[in-house]
This record gives C-alpha cells, sequence and structure tokens, in this order.
C-alpha cells in the first residue's frame, strides 16, 4: 500500500470523526456527571466499534448486509431503535430536571466504567455514518487479492487513533469545564439537545436506503 493512500485515508477519516455525531454528543453527556475516567471508557468503546466495522468490511460481511434486504433491515432497526432509545431517556431526564438546587453530584450519578465503555461501543457499532464509511469509503483504499489484511486492518488501526485522538482530547476539554458543566439549567439543556440529535440520528438511520 503507497504511503499517498495511507495519507488519503487518514485524511477522509479525520473529517468523518471531526464531523458532529453521536460519539461527541456522548462524551458531552458522560463527562461532567461521570467523570474523566468514564469519558475515556466512552472512547474505549469507540475504538473497538471501528474494530468491528472494520472486520465486517475486511470479511465480506458487510456486502451481504447490503445484498441482503432483511440483514441489512435487521441491523439498521436495532441502530434506529437503540439511538432514539437513549434520545427518550436523555428528553424525560431533561423535562423532569435537577432536584437540588445546586450542581450536579457526580457521585449520585456516575456510570461504571463498564456501562460508560458499552454505551460508547454500542453508539460506535451502530452509528449509521461509520457503518456507511466502511460499507462505502473504506472499499476504495482496498484491493481484492493485492491488499493484505495486515494492511488493511492498519487502515482500521489508524481510523480508531484518530477517533481516541479527537474524542481523548474533548474529554480533557469538558473535564476542565466541569464547574460550568455540572450546573443544572446546562444539564437540562445538554440532555434535552441530546435527546433530540439521538432521535434525529435514529430516524435517519431507520429511513436510509442504501444506494450502493
Amino acid at each position: 500500500m503507497e504511503l499517498s493512500e495511507i495519507v488519503a485515508f487518514a485524511f477522509v477519516a479525520s473529517l468523518l470523526v471531526m464531523s458532529p455525531g453521536p460519539n461527541g454528543v456522548l462524551i458531552a453527556k458522560t463527562v461532567p456527571t461521570s467523570g474523566r475516567a468514564a469519558g475515556f471508557a466512552n472512547v474505549a468503546g469507540f475504538v473497538t466499534g471501528f474494530y468491528l466495522h472494520g472486520a465486517m468490511a475486511i470479511l465480506g460481511l458487510s456486502i451481504i448486509l447490503v445484498q441482503s434486504a432483511t440483514a441489512f433491515s435487521i441491523v439498521k432497526f436495532l441502530g434506529a431503535a437503540y439511538l432514539c432509545w437513549i434520545g427518550v431517556k436523555a428528553l424525560v431526564s431533561a423535562w423532569q430536571g435537577i432536584e437540588t438546587t445546586g450542581e450536579v453530584k457526580p457521585a449520585e450519578r456516575r456510570r461504571t466504567l463498564f456501562k460508560a465503555y458499552i454505551e460508547g461501543l454500542l453508539t460506535n457499532a451502530l452509528n449509521p455514518k461509520v457503518s456507511m464509511f466502511y460499507l462505502a469509503a473504506f472499499p476504495q483504499f482496498i484491493t481484492l487479492g493485492e491488499t493484505t489484511a495486515t494492511a488493511s486492518f492498519m487502515l482500521v488501526f489508524i481510523h480508531s487513533m484518530i477517533n481516541g485522538i479527537w474524542f481523548g482530547a474533548m474529554v480533557l476539554l469538558m473535564s476542565r469545564l466541569t464547574s460550568i458543566a455540572r450546573s443544572g439549567n446546562f444539564q437540562r439543556w445538554l440532555k434535552g439537545i441530546t435527546g433530540v440529535v439521538f432521535i434525529g440520528f435514529g430516524a435517519k438511520l431507520a429511513t436510509y436506503k442504501p444506494n450502493i
């Protein structure tokens, strides 16, 4: 694989990672209430999700999903249901508001690291933006019969590292803004926005029709 191809892939992957999506919203929701460690657990889940997408693309499972209307519909609606479920939970929480008048107490709302990891994994694994990248864009950088599995997974590694660096920086930024981010009003607005964004992504995924 040529260096120019690797650089081109890294550029495209960077644009994908830095564009707004469910991953960034999840980080913004997790860090203020559950801390920096939970945020990094989210990021670890994101990275794992990339390897799942990459493995499916490399092994050809993604092609099966595209060619089989039933299989694609099952995966699509499961992903849409999960994203909408997160959105509804966030909206309900925003509607109920913060019971205390002071700041949100992290100890009362802290996620376990495992739960934060699973949230990150599912959010990225079921992210339609990432799914479509590995269905449509990723195959453009590999050639059947020529590109080795090692080279293909190297691209997945590059993508996951770009994701880890970007969202790791976001975790550090959010942790420095803790005093602001933990205020009750901020949390209500954040949860409301989170709910709308996740439901929007879920609806977008549910109505998506591949043109591949």
